[in-house]
């Protein structure tokens, strides 16, 4: 014999296990599409130091760069919009000078 409050009760059970499944992968997605964010900003930080060191125009393909020069090293600063907010990287490459 069923108790009458038992009715449901694995329905709503399988409601919740499905909806905390849910939440887990997509924050799992989040996280790989974060991460694929900061290293599109490494990468764009790296490749516009090289291209300003040599005295070339570089335009990332995602977000915006920062760039200083002082004392022989160019220093980038990309930032690349994520689902997590923006991540940024840096690099520091010296001044290339003809020879």
């Amino acid at each position: 014999m069923t108790r009458l409050d038992d009715r449901g009760s694995v329905t709503v059970e399988a409601a919740l296990a499905l909806s905390s499944l849910i939440i887990v992968a997509a924050a799992i997605i989040g996280a790989i599409a974060t991460m694929s964010a900061k290293l599109a900003a490494v990468d764009a930080a790296a490749a516009a130091a090289r291209a300003h060191a040599i005295g070339v125009a570089y335009e990332p393909p995602a977000g915006t760069v920062a760039v200083r020069e002082s004392g022989g090293l160019v220093t980038v600063t990309a930032e690349v919009p994520a689902v997590f907010g923006a991540m940024t990287a840096q690099a520091i490459v010296p001044v290339e000078t003809a020879p």
